[in-house]
């Protein structure tokens, strides 16, 4: 059988032996919850409670009236002991919630209700006040990717089951877990946007999940499982929509202009959850793997929950980690201070031991053009870094760094280990602090 795929990419080792086949566990509770007012891509919250305040689990804590954001809730049941800056998973200083745990959580959002009946408005609504983000890392208000332009209608909706980031494997654990809650939240998404087919994209090192969807999905004509190619970023979306689809997303453009809608395993999850039990995103699960950790799992984590409570439930380090990385190696961020928390779009914990930490230092470029070859979106990885280097915003622009979704394949197969994401990022700073003058 052929695979579909896209042109470019890279074949890391992917490391995934160590949880792939580990079902997800639940961890005890943290002795309190951090719970950052912006977890999502737009508009932050204010806080909606005060010190003091007694909250239970899925109460609203924070909102506000932007259209681009999402509300937070409470995780937990317990009372909230501070509203402060604190520093969240990119180090940056962000207001939060912190919440006292009660050991005892009373049980909620146990009984389900049918969602046959329900309105595109209607879901919407749910998927908006549930505080739902694409949870695969991007965090963007899937509220609003389910309102497209009106002159932009979706005909398709993909759900992205990749999972190509090296040592993660929590999206395939629920393509096997929540096999009919995945495809009810497809169902969902294709209803509120009015779209008629549905595809699920699963690589080929995940068959045992493909070959589940599939007998689930074996009499629904309007919703087929698409195999792909294991090959990194398969994920990403506009990847995703080039190979299972053959349409091209223009540069600077949204998946809507060529009618599709690209959504996590894990946000049509939650998407079931929300609109069946009205329960909102106050958790997820995540991976907890890599060399230098104890116990690699799978495990279901409360928002807010710091990262230093998961790594202690999964057995703790093996001696000093070369590094600690929210995320995958690829588009995770390392960590300085393990007190900051999970947040809605955390989709693991990797700990890296020092021998498995590369430290060469970075050299001058010797114009090979690997990143050209390995680039999915077509860019020019080596202009973008000499004109950041220079501090030449607009002439880093112009070859494409706001185009660039930060998948790391340049920096990976680069001889001359140039971090050309980090300049990426820094070219996105300085434009966007440019443009707020």
């Amino acid at each position: 059988m052929e695979l579909k795929t896209f042109r470019g990419g890279i074949h890391p080792p992917y490391q995934k032996e160590a949880t792939a086949g580990k079902a997800t566990e639940d961890i005890s509770l943290p002795a309190e919850v951090v719970i950052p007012m912006q977890q999502h891509v737009g508009a932050p919250n204010s806080p909606t409670v005060s010190v003091g305040a007694r909250v239970e689990a899925g109460q609203k804590i924070g909102a506000t009236e932007a259209f681009v954001s999402a509300p937070v809730h409470s995780s937990v049941a317990g009372t909230v002991k501070a509203i402060e800056e604190r520093k969240n998973f990119t180090g940056a200083d962000v207001m939060c919630v912190v919440i006292g745990v009660d050991q005892n959580q009373p049980a909620k959002f146990t009984e389900k209700r049918d969602v046959g009946n329900l309105t595109p408005e209607q879901i919407r609504e749910i998927a908006k006040e549930a505080g739902l983000v694409g949870l695969g890392g991007a965090a963007f208000p899937s509220s609003v990717k389910l309102s497209p332009p009106k002159d932009k209608p979706i005909d398709t909706v993909i759900i992205n089951g990749c999972e190509c980031e090296p040592f993660l494997t929590c999206d395939h654990r629920l393509m096997l877990e929540r096999t009919e809650d995945l495809i009810a939240g497809l169902r969902l998404m294709m209803k509120a946007v009015g779209a008629k087919k549905g595809y699920i994209g699963v690589e080929a090192n995940k068959m045992d999940a493909a070959d589940k969807i599939s007998a689930a999905v074996a009499n629904e004509p309007d919703i087929e499982v698409v195999l792909l190619e294991v090959k990194y970023p398969e994920g990403a979306e506009k990847m995703l929509i080039d190979a299972i689809t053959g349409r091209r997303v223009p540069p600077g453009k949204l998946p809507s202009e060529v009618g599709v809608l690209v959504q996590n395993v894990q946000t049509a999850v939650a998407l079931f959850e929300a609109a069946s039990t009205g329960k909102p995103v106050i958790e997820r699960v995540i991976t907890v793997t890599g060399p230098g950790i104890k116990t690699a799992r799978n495990v279901k984590v409360k928002v807010g929950t710091p990262i230093a409570h998961v790594i202690e439930q999964c057995g703790g380090m093996i001696g000093a980690p070369g590094k600690v990385i929210m995320g995958g190696p690829m588009t995770g961020f390392a960590q300085k201070d393990l007190s900051a928390s999970c947040v809605k779009g955390t989709s693991g914990i990797l700990i890296l031991t020092e021998e498995a930490v590369e430290q060469s230092e970075e050299q001058q470029c010797v114009g090979c053009d690997k990143c050209l070859d390995a680039c999915a979106m077509f860019l020019t990885p080596n202009f973008i870094v000499k004109h950041a280097k220079r501090g030449q915003w607009e002439l880093a622009d112009k070859y494409g760094a706001r185009d660039c979704f930060e998948c790391g394949c340049c920096s990976y197969v680069c001889p001359a280990r140039i971090q050309h994401v980090a300049y990426v990022r820094k070219t996105k700073a300085e434009l966007a602090a440019a443009s707020k003058k």
